[in-house]
């Protein structure tokens, strides 16, 4: 069986040790939980692609701002079809599974370091502090949608090749995605708060 019968995910592999727990690649013909997982540590039941259709919704809020920017609130169907048409065109520009390219790009674009504020004596400082897997699935899907939205907004390109051009930029490492240099960025503020 495959993932939407067109993607096999036992040949996938995960390098991260880390991530491996938590990245779920089950195989199902239609990805919907309908929230069925919610107790503690549930997302990590949740398949990794049919998390990145939820993310797609609503990916949170960016930076200080604390205030959600959303441009792809739609019904589940529409942003299926918008990773769907974004996993071919990552086929025909790869000529690999694109179940494989996204795991990369998430390996890649997972931060291992971030930082928190610590208040002593009045005083607030900032603390390096190692971030735990699930968090680092959950911000590199983030970082992912938040590059590919900011690709399309307003601009000629589709919704669906600009995240098939984060993810492939992501997977190869490359600064031109906006999750690799947001990874980069935190881990070295991380570095120089300890």
């Amino acid at each position: 069986m495959k993932i939407f019968d067109l993607y096999e995910t036992e040949s996938v592999r995960i390098e991260d040790f880390g991530l491996k727990k938590y990245i779920n690649l089950d195989v199902k013909l239609m990805l919907k939980s309908r929230g069925r997982h919610r107790e503690r540590f549930g997302k990590a039941k949740v398949n990794v692609i049919e998390r990145l259709i939820n993310v797609l919704a609503v990916p949170g809020h960016r930076g200080k701002k604390h205030k959600i920017m959303t441009k792809a609130t739609s019904n589940y169907i529409k942003r299926t079809k918008t990773v769907l048409s974004a996993f071919n065109i990552i086929e025909q520009k790869t000529k690999e599974n694109p179940i494989q390219i996204l795991v990369k790009a998430i390996e890649n674009a997972a931060p291992r370091d971030e930082i928190t504020t610590i208040e002593y004596g009045g005083a607030r400082y900032p603390q390096a502090v190692d971030t735990a897997p699930l968090r680092r699935l959950n911000l590199a899907l983030r970082n992912l949608i938040h590059g590919a939205q900011d690709k399309a907004f307003a601009k000629k390109k589709k919704l669906s090749q600009a995240l098939a051009e984060e993810i492939i930029a992501a997977a190869n490492n490359s600064n031109e995605s906006h999750a690799i240099t947001k990874k980069i960025e935190t881990e070295k503020q991380a570095n120089s708060a300890r």
